[in-house]
C-alpha cells in the first residue's frame, strides 16, 4: 500500500490516539511547560480542542503513521498467506460447527442425567409395591449407573471447555493488541508512531493552547491555518443601539378630518 499523502487516521487507531492524549494530559503537571494546566484552560478543555484538530495533530507524526499502517498491512496479508495451503492460493475448508465432540460432550449430561432420574424414580416407586416387582431392583441400579455417567460427563465437559479456552484464547485476539505478540517490525514502527505523535503532535499543541492568549471559550473562530490552535465557543452578538442607526427621516403626519355641520334653512328656503 503506498500513500501519496499524509494518511488519515484510521478507525481502529483513533483510541491509540486517544489514549496518548489522555496519559499526556494526565502527566501535564510533571512537565514544567505543560504546568499551566487548569489555570487558564482546563484538562477537559485542552481534550476536546486536541479532538477537534485530531486530523492536524497526526499530519505531524504522517510518515511514522504511514510505516506503521503498511508494516501492519503486510502482516495481515501474510497471516492471510498462511491459511491457504502452501501459498498455493487454494484455500483449505473451512471448517464451522461445533463438531461430533463437542456435541456429544454437550448432550451426554443432558441424557445421561434423564436417564438417571427415569430409572430411580420408577424403580424406588416398584419398590414400595407389596410385593416388588423382581426388576425394580435393576431399575435402581441402573438409574445409579447412569447417575455416575452424568458426573463423568460433566466433569469431562468442564475439563474439555477449559482446554478449548486455553487453547484458542490467544489465537483469538487481534494482532495488534498486544504488544508483545507483534513482530518486531510491527511494533518498532508503532513505537516510533506513538512517539512521533506525542513529541511533534500533542506536545506542541498543548504547550501553544497554553501559551495563546486567545485560545479558549472566548474565541469565536478557527484562527487561520498559519496558527494550529483551534478556537472553541462563541462570542456574544455585538447589538448596536438605535441611536447608532442612519437618521430617522421625517415622520408623517395626519389631521383629523374636519366636519362641519349642514346648513338646513328656515321654512322660507324650500327646494326647488
Amino acid at each position: 500500500m503506498h500513500m501519496n499523502s499524509a494518511p488519515h487516521l484510521l478507525a481502529e487507531d483513533r483510541p491509540e490516539y486517544e489514549r496518548i492524549l489522555d496519559d499526556a494530559l494526565r502527566h501535564a503537571h510533571d512537565r514544567p511547560d505543560l504546568a499551566a494546566v487548569g489555570e487558564r484552560l482546563n484538562a477537559v478543555q485542552l481534550r476536546t480542542m486536541a479532538l477537534d484538530a485530531t486530523e492536524l495533530i497526526t499530519s505531524t507524526a504522517a510518515t511514522e503513521y504511514e510505516n506503521y499502517v503498511q508494516a501492519r498491512e503486510e502482516l495481515r496479508g501474510s497471516a492471510e498467506g498462511e491459511d491457504q495451503d502452501g501459498g498455493s492460493g487454494i484455500a483449505r475448508p473451512h471448517q464451522s460447527g461445533a463438531g461430533i465432540g463437542a456435541v456429544v460432550t454437550v448432550l451426554a449430561p443432558v441424557l445421561a442425567g434423564t436417564a438417571a432420574f427415569i430409572f430411580l424414580l420408577a424403580g424406588y416407586l416398584l419398590r414400595l409395591l407389596d410385593p416388588p416387582p423382581s426388576f425394580a431392583s435393576t431399575m435402581v441400579s441402573a438409574g445409579w449407573f447412569f447417575a455416575a455417567v452424568t458426573a463423568a460427563a460433566i466433569l469431562a465437559a468442564a475439563v474439555g471447555l477449559l482446554i478449548t479456552a486455553l487453547r484458542n484464547g490467544p489465537d483469538s485476539q487481534p494482532v495488534d493488541d498486544d504488544e508483545d505478540e507483534l513482530p518486531e517490525d510491527v511494533a518498532r514502527a508503532r513505537e516510533a508512531w506513538r512517539h512521533a505523535l506525542l513529541e511533534r503532535g500533542i506536545l506542541p499543541f498543548l504547550r501553544d493552547a497554553l501559551a495563546d492568549p486567545e485560545a479558549g471559550p472566548a474565541a469565536r473562530t478557527p484562527l487561520p491555518s498559519a496558527n494550529r490552535i483551534p478556537k472553541v465557543g462563541y462570542s456574544r452578538p455585538d447589538f448596536a443601539s438605535p441611536d447608532d442607526g442612519p437618521a430617522a427621516g421625517p415622520r408623517p403626519t395626519f389631521t383629523s378630518p374636519d366636519f362641519t355641520s349642514p346648513d338646513f334653512g328656515g321654512p322660507e328656503h324650500e327646494l326647488d
